[in-house]
């Protein structure tokens, strides 16, 4: 029980510190280039609190828009509920950004308690270069971060290879680096590259309105926020274990 109150407690402290710096990257970075797109949707642009509550459907660590259908195949329902602009919308935005570090974090500290857990910040950022080969980089190259008014492939074979990806790459980089023998490694990296063989769902056309630069530019910020999201995450986990938790069993 005692390592049980460990890992939701780090997770939880690190979770909110990491949700709350990454909702504040992503209102510099990434919610100006939504706004931008936003203009090619509608033929207008969205208010800027609501942009800003976007960001993380679009962009935070690819989990919301590929593997959770946040994204919603990119369309709005004009009559659908959504928070009052301003102070509620950006509420909501650092809440979900919050719970999303939070939920990752668990799994982050889970994960290292197999091994005896984590032992430092030095030792945290490794596994939050990790977590941020598994979620963003290895999914992102079949399934690049969108922007509004791009065409999708169907919402439920993007999710599909994107767990798919993701499990694969966890699983590969295990048997990289835990493996015992030059087989394990050789069937690891057969294992990360399987899912990339097979390829991601495509839409039937890439004709978009979004110009090719703004995209370009919403890959990098994206990709860019969400190496900052990991190895802050995973920096302040293993900081945090030693100081706050019991001896691993």
């Amino acid at each position: 029980m005692s390592l049980f109150r460990t890992i939701l407690l780090v997770a939880l402290v690190a979770g909110i510190a990491t949700g709350v710096a990454s909702a504040a990257v992503h209102l510099f970075t990434t919610v100006p280039l939504i706004l931008k797109a936003e203009t090619f949707e509608g033929g207008e642009a969205a208010p800027a609190a609501e942009v800003q509550a976007d960001a993380h459907a679009h962009a935070s660590t690819e989990a919301h828009s590929h593997a959770a259908g946040a994204a919603d195949d990119h369309h709005h329902d004009p009559e659908a509920w959504s928070p009052a602009d301003g102070f509620e919308r950006n509420a909501f935005t650092v809440v979900a950004s919050i719970l999303t570090a939070f939920g990752f974090g668990l799994l982050l500290v889970a994960a290292t308690e197999l091994k005896g857990g984590l032992s430092g910040w030095r030792e945290g950022v490794l596994w939050g270069l990790a977590g941020f080969a598994v979620f963003t980089l290895a999914p992102g190259l079949g399934l690049p971060p969108e922007l509004p008014a791009m065409p999708a492939a169907d919402l439920m074979a993007r999710q599909l290879w994107w767990i798919g990806t993701a499990l694969a790459t966890a699983v590969g980089l295990a048997l990289l680096v835990y493996g015992r023998s030059p087989l394990l490694a050789a069937l690891g990296v057969l294992v990360i590259l399987a899912p990339h063989f097979v390829g991601a769902p495509q839409p039937d056309s890439h004709d978009s309105p979004i110009p090719e630069a703004l995209h370009h530019s919403f890959v990098v910020a994206s990709v860019a926020v969400s190496f900052l999201f990991w190895v802050l995450l995973g920096g302040l986990s293993g900081w945090l274990r030693p100081r706050l938790g019991a001896p691993a069993a």
